[in-house]
């Protein structure tokens, strides 16, 4: 009986996020713009910065271990492909009454203090997260020039140590689109912590 309950939970939890995970933006669909906070007090929306080929939106925080794994490869990311016409824009979608340590007070000292090169915004309604079906912290959404979604998922196949990876699933989609070439794993499993949605 224990055996049927264990199994029975997880084709519900399964589906659950099954269903999450397909509620929001796939590969070909348009994203919507957005009106958020920056960390300089700024609003900033994708039509103001749609200057170059596209965007990486991440969705990140401050108190995840994986986004701390990743947040110098993001801001890596950043330098990389800004230049090119692909800037990192950072959202951070959790509430933070939940989790005080993703505050907006607490984004503007952690980007300062790692002297984030990117925009990080605040999603604080959350419904920038729900909409593109951010599930994670890292997410990645990459946009083209006109919000088309052309890569989802995850940065690369290993958060622990960056030296170990085998799989660089952002870069590759990165630039095979620059290259004008298909993206040939347009759609990965994002890893890190799941998103604190508001109660």
């Amino acid at each position: 009986m224990k055996k049927v309950i264990v199994f029975l939970t997880f084709l519900l939890v399964t589906s659950i996020q099954n269903f999450a995970q397909t509620s929001g933006y796939k590969p070909g669909d348009t994203a919507v713009d957005f009106n958020l906070k920056a960390t300089d007090g700024k609003m900033y929306s994708l039509a103001s910065l749609a200057k170059g080929k596209g965007f990486i939106i991440i969705f990140t925080c401050n108190h995840c271990p994986f986004s701390q794994a990743y947040e110098q490869r993001i801001i890596a990311l950043h330098k990389k492909y800004a230049p090119k016409g692909m800037p990192v824009v950072a959202i951070n979608p959790n509430d933070p009454v939940r989790e005080p340590e993703d505050s907006y007070e607490n984004m503007k000292k952690r980007a300062k203090k790692y002297k984030y090169p990117f925009l990080y915004l605040i999603d604080e309604s959350q419904a920038i997260a729900k909409a593109y079906g951010a599930m994670r912290t890292p997410h990645v959404f990459v946009l083209d020039a006109k919000r088309n979604v052309i890569y989802i998922g995850a940065i690369d196949d290993n958060f622990e140590d960056p030296k170990l990876v085998k799989e660089k699933y952002l870069e590759n989609a990165l630039d095979a689109f620059l290259a004008g070439k298909p993206i040939l794993n347009s759609v990965t499993k994002a890893i890190g912590c799941g998103i604190k949605w508001k109660k």
